[in-house]
């Protein structure tokens, strides 16, 4: 029986943490959930999921939906789009079985590219590859979760760029019945009709949109900000997740930018440190722009935002005596009233 491959490449940087990483988790295990019901997809569809932080890997290896077990998905820091690309080509070139002479190879495969932002590193030369070398051979569906990607760069790998907005509570239960009703139409069109290309759903235009990639874009800069803490007693590491809000400046016609707290997480230690970047970030960002006070995530301590002069976060009880858990330094720690800056990750 021929296979119709289907890759996730998903961008599982910092900046995904919460509800994105959540709900993509969730909308896997529900397409797979969907798929094991539908006689076309249990007969051909093969799917694999590949994340893509500061470093990219297979995080479950191309296997029928029978056996597909929805996997944990990690975060990393950075967003390198370029070592995506590079594995999910690898990865194409090791699984995917060719037609010959005597033998009827696996159907086009699938990719669909989720992202929420712009890449951290220069995916010029891996794009160039795609282009050179892949370009037709997988049907790839770019999809950008939010307005923060870089649209241009998407098109030039994809003619199929959409837009998903997350504007209502169900909108993500309706994107993924969209990608499940693609796969399926699309598996149906294989088996019965014997005919390769994508079969997209219908595009409910409130939830999913058609992108034009030459379109003028206005970027929003900076639109999370995400720090790396340790917890004091635990030792482990969380995330800090901020999102930019505004507010009236008390100037006519001008607003104030901030971030506004989206939530702290617990993170998984080795996961975290494999997928993110070698590269060191230097950004910084005064504790004046952060609005809303985060507990610790692993054992409560009610602050979470506290500084070394190593410059590690890490979280305390109060004001005291407390050690670092980045550099074992010990001191007394005090409130300031007056603002610095603090470490921010690639995101």
């Amino acid at each position: 029986m021929r296979r119709l491959p289907i890759y996730f490449l998903v961008d599982i940087s910092e900046s995904m943490i919460g509800e994105p990483i959540d709900q993509v988790q969730e909308g896997i295990s529900t397409i797979v959930r969907e798929l094991k019901k539908d006689p076309y997809s249990l007969e051909t569809v093969w799917i694999s999921v590949v994340g893509f932080a500061g470093e990219a890997e297979v995080i479950t290896p191309l296997q029928d939906i029978i056996s597909f077990y929805p996997p944990k998905i990690p975060v990393g820091s950075g967003t390198s789009l370029a070592k995506g690309l590079f594995k999910v080509m690898d990865c194409i070139d090791k699984d995917i079985v060719k037609t010959t002479y005597d033998r009827k190879g696996d159907w086009k495969p699938l990719v669909f590219l989720f992202t929420d932002g712009v890449p951290t590193d220069d995916a010029q030369i891996a794009i160039e590859k795609w282009n050179k070398n892949y370009h037709g051979k997988p049907n790839t569906i770019a999809i950008s979760i939010g307005e923060n990607t870089n649209y241009r760069l998407l098109g030039s790998l994809s003619d199929n760029v959409l837009l998903f907005n997350n504007n209502s509570e169900n909108s993500y239960k309706e994107f993924f019945k969209w990608v499940t009703d693609s796969i399926k139409t699309t598996s149906q069109s294989v088996t019965e009709a014997n005919k390769e290309g994508i079969n997209l759903s219908k595009i409910d235009h409130s939830i999913l949109e058609k992108v034009d990639p030459e379109a003028l874009q206005k970027f929003p800069d900076n639109n999370f900000v995400v720090l790396n803490g340790k917890c004091s007693e635990s030792k482990k590491p969380y995330l800090i997740k901020y999102k930019k809000a505004f507010t009236d400046s008390g100037i006519a016609g001008m607003q104030t930018r901030y971030y506004r707290l989206e939530g702290t997480y617990k993170i998984d230690d080795a996961s975290y440190y494999r997928l993110s970047s070698a590269q060191k970030s230097s950004q910084k960002i005064s504790v004046e722009e952060l609005h809303g006070a985060p507990s610790c995530p692993h054992c409560a301590n009610p602050i979470a935002l506290a500084t070394c002069s190593c410059g590690g976060i890490h979280c305390l009880k109060g004001e005291g005596y407390n050690e670092c858990p980045w550099c074992g330094t010990g001191d007394h720690y005090g409130f300031s009233s007056e603002g610095f800056d603090i470490n921010r990750t690639l995101g």
